[in-house]
């Protein structure tokens, strides 16, 4: 992908799609860091089931750290590796209370001290939350960046580099939730609907084939 199909390519998805908003439903930062640590693995669609029961009862970290791990197990038992999700939420909310005051810390390195937030959490915080033009990457993303050659990279920090060097200033900010929702529901793993894809002209795949 040469650098005037990068340009066509998030111009389309903007065009479609001028204000990509995260699926994850969310009232505040805290909330929003707790669903995606909870959304590791797993679905947004499962997480928000789960924080549609928890939120109302503990929507902060005092809140939720009063539940502690055995009372906040049953809100999100249906979510994949719920029991360590449970810990590492309990113990993230522990240092959000005793070291930043209950609120959600804006550096990176901060956020990557809390339990379960690595650099992809720690990167959808920034972005959703603080605006930073920060790129998350997902499966989806990893997929997306390799298939359609926007920025190939064997591994997450690989391809975020890649993006860091490759997407225009001006796109930046919403690059991430673009291609997100392009590897969710366009450019999916098994059978990605290249029939039906707007970007279709600048991706790097071959396409020939039946879809």
């Amino acid at each position: 992908m040469n650098e005037a199909q990068v340009e066509h390519f998030f111009a389309t998805l903007q065009a479609a799609n001028p204000q990509p908003l995260s699926e994850l439903e969310y009232t505040s930062v805290f909330e929003l860091l707790a669903a995606v640590l909870l959304s590791a693995q797993a679905t947004d669609a499962s997480v928000n089931r789960a924080t549609r029961r928890l939120f109302p009862v503990a929507g902060t970290p005092q809140r939720m750290l009063a539940l502690g791990v055995e009372g906040l197990e049953p809100y999100i038992r249906t979510i994949g590796l719920y029991r360590s999700k449970a810990r590492n939420l309990i113990a993230t909310c522990d240092i959000l209370v005793r070291e930043h005051g209950g609120r959600v810390p804006r550096s990176r390195a901060a956020l990557e001290r809390l339990p379960g937030v690595g650099r992809k959490t720690a990167n959808v915080v920034l972005n959703v939350a603080f605006g930073e033009p920060t790129f998350a990457v997902d499966t989806h993303v990893f997929r997306v960046a390799n298939r359609t050659g926007l920025a190939p990279g064997r591994t997450p920090l690989a391809v975020e580099a890649g993006l860091e060097a490759r997407v225009p200033p001006r796109y930046r900010t919403d690059a991430h939730h673009w291609l997100i929702l392009h590897g969710r529901y366009v450019c999916t793993a098994r059978r990605p609907h290249c029939r039906e894809c707007a970007v279709r002209a600048d991706c790097d795949s071959p396409q020939d084939e039946p879809r």
